[in-house]
């Protein structure tokens, strides 16, 4: 019995000094500073949730009931933040009642802890004594329970303290104070993927990450809006910014027909759905992709500040993610048709995003006028040609990790990625 009891120690112990503990808090800048939303994909244990923009993302090696406990913040409010000497806590509750209060290093190491009779209303709490770092504060009565982050960067302080400073009892109030942070866990081990996607307004961009510390993931806003209208999100891939989505501008025709230099922009629809160019983009004849011009590079039918990418450009990413025999699972989006879990057939070989660029496998519109391959292989023009009518693409396949380069005629319709203008 004692040799068992030891045993389980020894295994939780390890467990405890293998298991990351890190806060992930957001941030953006360019064309918006506000962050309304992330989407967070474990893309190493296919999991995933979303949280909104103030929240931190709490990653942990074992997410336990009472960190799964969702937090409502909205009666929360934690100022300044970061603080240096003090900082102020106000809250609210609904009755009266005990009301316990915990401040814990990112550790989960308690190093301050209070509890009080309130009356019913807002409190105030003074913090003070703390040394630079981050903090989780948790408060817990009867009928609530908030957390919140607290970043602190005094030096040398000791004996944190939590201090009872005011209470309106008095108070009416049923709208809310202004939004801190929820803590928001999810399961994360050393060396996981992470995938971020973010959301402000008519911006949203996609950000890989591995992380090893608590941090600030700062979201780059790039605005990318179509001729319809139509706002895609964006991705950073080492000194390129794509289009992090296939193209759908333009009006849908039938794939029997041509696409025609009439000044309106025409896009095929697989199976002549528009539901699938919402999912998968439209499909491009050459010439209508390049609005009838032959310059590499050219704008064509991307949004303003954007360009169809030549094949050097193709190949600069490719290179960049470590070679045509395996960027292709990096660029690739996970899970698949039969698992319910992605837009790939089985078994989507090696498909990881880690490169954010997100490809779904939208098929061809051929010179027969069918359509074909949906799900098992994606292919993107380039802007460059190979002959008067042949042009250069880009193909990845539910098989393997590779990128393929040939040319076809300029008829066949394809997907359109763009490339942000330097």
């Amino acid at each position: 019995m004692k040799k068992s009891t030891l045993i389980i120690f020894m295994l939780l112990a390890m467990l405890q000094t293998q298991a990351q503990d890190y806060l992930i808090s957001f941030a953006g800048i360019g064309g918006s500073t506000t962050v309304d939303s992330v989407q967070v994909k474990n893309l190493t244990q296919n999991t995933g949730l979303t949280l909104n923009g103030t929240d931190v993302l709490h990653l942990m090696g074992i997410v336990g009931i009472d960190q799964a406990i969702g937090t409502a913040n909205a009666d929360l409010r934690i100022y300044p933040n970061p603080m240096i000497d003090y900082g102020y806590i106000e809250f609210e509750t609904a009755a009266a009642g005990n009301v316990r209060i915990d401040l814990c290093d990112i550790t989960g190491k308690q190093v301050a802890q209070t509890q009080n009779m309130l009356p019913g209303g807002r409190h105030t709490f003074a913090v003070n004594g703390l040394n630079t770092g981050i903090y989780v504060i948790s408060i817990r009565s009867s009928t609530e329970i908030y957390s919140g982050k607290i970043t602190c960067r005094m030096t040398g302080s000791v004996n944190p303290e939590i201090s009872y400073t005011f209470s309106d009892h008095d108070s009416k109030v049923t709208g809310s104070l202004k939004s801190l942070k929820s803590i928001v866990p999810m399961q994360y081990n050393n060396g996981d993927q992470l995938l971020f996607k973010f959301f402000s307004g008519i911006y949203s961009t996609v950000i890989h990450l591995v992380p090893t510390q608590s941090q600030t993931v700062t979201a780059s806003f790039v605005l990318c809006t179509d001729a319809d209208g139509n706002n895609y999100a964006t991705v950073s891939i080492g000194t390129q910014t794509w289009m992090a989505e296939n193209l759908k501008v333009g009006v849908r025709i039938d794939g029997v027909q041509y696409q025609t230099n009439n000044g309106i922009i025409e896009k095929y629809c697989y199976y002549n759905d528009v539901n699938n160019c919402n999912i998968y983009g439209g499909l491009y004849q050459w010439n209508e992709m390049m609005q009838y011009e032959a310059t590499p590079g050219v704008k064509g039918i991307c949004p303003t500040g954007w360009h169809i990418p030549t094949d050097p450009e193709w190949t600069t990413l490719t290179t960049f993610l470590g070679g045509t025999s395996v960027a292709g699972g990096k660029m690739k989006s996970t899970g698949t048709i039969q698992a319910g879990s992605g837009l790939w057939n089985t078994p989507n070989t090696g498909a990881t995003n880690e490169s954010g660029f997100t490809a779904v496998p939208a098929g061809l519109r051929n010179l027969d006028s069918y359509f074909v391959t949906i799900g098992d292989y994606g292919f993107w023009w380039s802007s460059s040609e190979s002959s008067t009518f042949n042009a250069w693409y880009r193909i990845l396949g539910y098989i393997g990790n590779n990128v393929y380069s040939y040319s076809d005629y300029k008829y066949t319709g394809y997907s359109v990625r763009c490339l942000r203008d330097l």
